[in-house]
């Protein structure tokens, strides 16, 4: 049954995930058909993640941090491809951290940022059997969030 009523007002400001996997491809795509026909604007965040950085040297964060840099400047032409000619109310940004907290920030952000609007999280589900035993971000968001999350499947 499709639902026919009229989307609430305000406007819709929407964290996508995003690290180039197909998940997170269906995502963005995701991301602009919600935001068809309403106001409001896409942050696309990358997150890059640094585990047990305690353990590595300074020259090794030092190198991470420029291929962190290089997967962003990737990342972003690659969402800036998807998105071209179907929504231009967009911005990418890059985290770091752990992805459901960088991806809960953004989103608590713009709450903040925007009081009339609303705020979601649009995340791919993952398909890697490892998250069924130990739990994915989407699993994790859906859990923690205080703003409405989408898991596209």
């Amino acid at each position: 049954m499709m639902d026919t009523t009229t989307p609430p007002a305000g406007n819709l400001y929407l964290v996508v995930g995003y690290d180039g996997s197909p998940a997170a491809i269906r995502a963005l795509d995701a991301a602009a058909a919600l935001l068809l026909g309403r106001d409001g604007e896409i942050d696309v965040v990358y997150v890059a993640h640094l585990p047990a950085v305690d353990m590595l040297s300074a020259e090794a964060v030092a190198q991470m941090e420029i291929s962190f840099d290089e997967v962003a400047r990737d990342l972003h032409a690659q969402a800036a491809k998807q998105l071209s000619g179907r929504e231009e109310r967009w911005r990418f940004g890059r985290g770091q951290g752990e992805i459901a907290d960088v991806l809960l920030g953004t989103a608590a952000r713009l709450r903040q940022a925007h009081p009339g609007g609303t705020a979601a999280i649009v995340v791919g589900s993952s398909s890697q059997a490892m998250h069924r035993l130990v739990g994915s971000v989407a699993v994790t968001l859906a859990r923690r969030s205080p703003v409405p999350v989408v898991i596209v499947p």
